[in-house]
């Protein structure tokens, strides 16, 4: 009973403290609330900071060009588990190239698109029409008509450095006019998704997600060094290594594409086998490495200038092969020691033009001008 009686009193305390203090008051605050403070105190900054050399080049590379950059989407059909048509929708990228409407992208946002929409910076659609498309480099021209056109600046791609700054615009996910930036990785060849492989394919950080395929890669002015095409990527998205097509690649066959709807591949018209120092010594050819012209195909380019073929039977292993020819060691001054080399610089030439092959004809060497044939005329 002694000790009930001081427990009694404090509960009767404490229900008159909160009777007097909160109840009648007709107020009730939370846990560590201490009122409604008459102004709310905040830290402004002393005012907005000039933006550095760095910065304001972005900005200006960015509104130089964001107008030129074009969300484009592709719509195509394909066939369900029961043969039944489903439509299918594609996003990507691309840039104006000429005020006759003209834009560039990559082959793979189009193909095999039924109907081809273009929608520029301002939001205005229109419809497209597929001009020329070039798989095996992954390019395709498209053409709207509209008015007040810009077109982008078309760079040089040769004599890229490794470490110089890049951007790239473009509509990742759909969400158009994105500026991304970050510097060139590096410049190799690389195979895409089809097969097809990309020659000095520009590898960068700046990061490239689904939706930035057909877009501009920019050099520190703004011109357009690169189509950013692919991604290296386990999970679909940027990973920080892009890779751009060279424009002058672009460029090697833009004319083509926009007069015939296709590339006029280049031929020579030539089988050869590379020459390393050991089979040289064998053969004692004059140059320890090269190409060896096996066949100059009867009729080709390399034929009517005159290049030879091979004319003694002899075996390359198990391998049975013609010796006796020329040796190809440069195109134009390029030293060429295998066959991607010649491909690489066959591919910045259409069929008509003239380069000077180097070769080595026995002991003697020697130039000589082939003007190269079409390819889907030749073997």
């Amino acid at each position: 009973m002694k000790l009930l009686r001081p427990l009694l009193l404090g509960v009767v305390l404490a229900g008159l403290f909160f009777y007097f203090t909160t109840y009648r008051t007709g107020r009730v605050w939370p846990a560590g609330w201490s009122g409604s403070p008459a102004k709310v105190e905040i830290s402004e900054a002393a005012g907005s900071d000039s933006l550095d050399a760095e910065e304001q080049n972005n900005i200006t590379v960015y509104r130089k060009n964001i107008g030129s950059v074009v969300n484009i989407t592709s719509k195509a059909v394909t066939f369900d588990f029961f043969y039944g048509l489903v439509p299918q929708e594609g996003q990507g990228s691309g840039f104006i190239i000429d005020k006759e409407g003209h834009v560039l992208t990559n082959y793979h946002v189009i193909a095999d698109a039924r109907q081809v929409e273009v929608t520029l910076n301002n939001r205005k659609k229109y419809r497209a029409t597929i001009v020329g498309t070039d798989r095996s480099h992954d390019l395709a021209v498209v053409q709207i008509k509209a008015p007040d056109l810009l077109p982008m600046s078309l760079g040089d791609s040769r004599n890229l450095q490794v470490g110089q700054k890049v951007y790239a615009i473009g509509n990742p996910f759909g969400l158009a006019g994105t500026l991304t930036r970050g510097i060139v990785s590096s410049i190799r060849s690389v195979q895409e998704p089809d097969g097809m492989t990309i020659d000095d394919a520009i590898q960068t950080d700046a990061s490239i997600n689904p939706g930035n395929s057909g877009g501009p890669l920019l050099n520190l002015h703004g011109d357009v060094i690169g189509i950013n095409t692919m991604i290296a990527s386990s999970v679909g998205q940027s990973a920080g290594i892009g890779f751009a097509i060279p424009i002058n690649t672009a460029k090697a066959v833009l004319n083509d594409l926009v007069t015939l709807g296709r590339v006029r591949r280049p031929a020579l018209g030539i089988r050869t086998i590379p020459i390393e120092p050991e089979l040289a010594q064998q053969m004692g050819l004059a140059a320890d490495s090269g190409l060896l012209i096996v066949e100059a195909v009867p009729g080709g380019a390399a034929d009517a200038a005159g290049l030879r073929g091979g004319t003694e039977r002899a075996y390359l292993g198990n391998m049975p092969i013609a010796v006796g020819g020329d040796v190809i060691v440069a195109v134009d001054g390029q030293n060429v020691e295998t066959q991607q080399d010649l491909a690489q610089i066959m591919n910045n030439h259409r069929a008509g033009d003239t380069i000077r092959i180097t070769i080595y004809r026995g002991k003697k060497k020697m130039d000589v001008n082939v003007t190269l044939g079409e390819a889907r005329q030749q073997v």
